[in-house]
């Protein structure tokens, strides 16, 4: 934060390890950070599925990303969009929480045929989708702005669906930063997985 802060003084900063000062609702950008992203995960050595996120936010809406996956010595970002691969598996492969694989993430599965796949961080099953180990990432167990922003941000650089679980536009920078839900999937599965989500009941 304090680094942020030096090189760009003006700009204000959201970070999950950080007091949140609100004037940041007023500021023209907002830089949105998890400096870790999976932290079960990260004390798991060798796993591999944890992150660091970084986004800058303007007008609720997030114009920069960059998820790192440090374990795999990789970095995704806006600034060098990944391209989805053209033959995603099928059936289609859905990512939940290896620990608690939440209620609408199980539904959609089950109506899409979707094999499931376990992974930790918010951020590593996003790039999961980018990266193409999976096609479907949906979550209604409850986020917050900093387990999000950043992997949103990469996911629709590189041409994946983003939106909330009933399809809404995901909006950061808000004054409450819970953010409950999302769905971030190849874009042509993302009928499909909204029709599903709409028929669940939880």
């Amino acid at each position: 934060m304090e680094r942020l802060l030096a090189a760009r003084p003006g700009d204000a900063i959201l970070s999950e390890e950080g007091k949140d000062d609100l004037v940041r609702l007023g500021a023209e950008r907002t830089w949105i950070v998890d400096p870790l992203d999976g932290t079960r995960e990260f004390s798991e050595v060798p796993r591999s599925d944890w992150a660091v996120h970084v986004a800058l936010v303007e007008n609720n809406r997030p114009i920069a990303g960059a998820v790192a996956l440090p374990a795999l010595g990789m970095v995704l970002s806006t600034a060098s969009a990944h391209v989805l691969d053209p033959n995603p598996a099928s059936p289609p492969r859905m990512i939940v929480s290896r620990s608690r694989p939440t209620a609408a993430a199980v539904h959609v599965a089950e109506a899409m045929g979707a094999d499931l796949v376990q992974m930790g961080s918010a951020g590593a099953k996003a790039m999961a989708v980018v990266r193409g180990e999976c096609e479907i990432y949906a979550h209604s167990g409850g986020q917050y702005e900093w387990d999000s922003c950043a992997p949103v941000a990469v996911a629709a650089a590189a041409g994946c669906h983003v939106s909330r679980i009933d399809g809404s536009e995901l909006l950061y920078n808000q004054e409450d930063v819970y953010l409950p839900d999302l769905l971030i999937c190849r874009p042509e599965l993302a009928a499909a997985a909204l029709e599903a989500l709409a028929s669940f009941e939880g």
